[in-house]
């Protein structure tokens, strides 16, 4: 099966292998297209991108914001990078699919439907 190559900004390759990241994660980051932050595609799942995904065997639609753990809050539909489908989800872009196993051992195929980029940071307050 063809494992489709994951594109990440260098901004959230750098923070995220600061991380002792589960080690399919970091196998995923290790074999990653690390591109300038710049020159992130919208269309590709970033760190605070919003994800609309199916997944191919249950058929559920279901759509989280990526985060990092620190942010994260399931009942807010934030989803740890750490978490199985955060890590799935990362560096594909619109269209792809990715087969990951869930913790209870079986295989999930992950299909991304969209992807809204994450909002830029808010810009410094001037003070006087």
């Amino acid at each position: 099966m063809m494992v489709p190559s994951i594109i990440v900004s260098d901004a959230d390759y750098v923070r995220l292998m600061a991380l002792p990241s589960p080690p399919e994660l970091r196998a995923e980051l290790e074999r990653a297209i690390v591109v300038p932050l710049e020159s992130m595609s919208p269309s590709i799942v970033s760190m605070h991108s919003v994800v609309s995904y199916r997944d191919e065997e249950s058929g559920r639609l279901r759509e989280v914001e990526l985060v990092f753990p620190d942010e994260a809050n399931p009942a807010l539909g934030k989803v740890s990078v750490f978490a199985p489908v955060g890590a799935a989800l990362i560096g594909l872009a619109v269209g792809e699919s990715i087969e990951w196993d869930f913790p209870d051992g079986t295989p999930h195929r992950l299909c991304v439907l969209a992807v809204k980029p994450p909002l830029p940071p808010p810009a410094p307050s001037a003070t006087h």
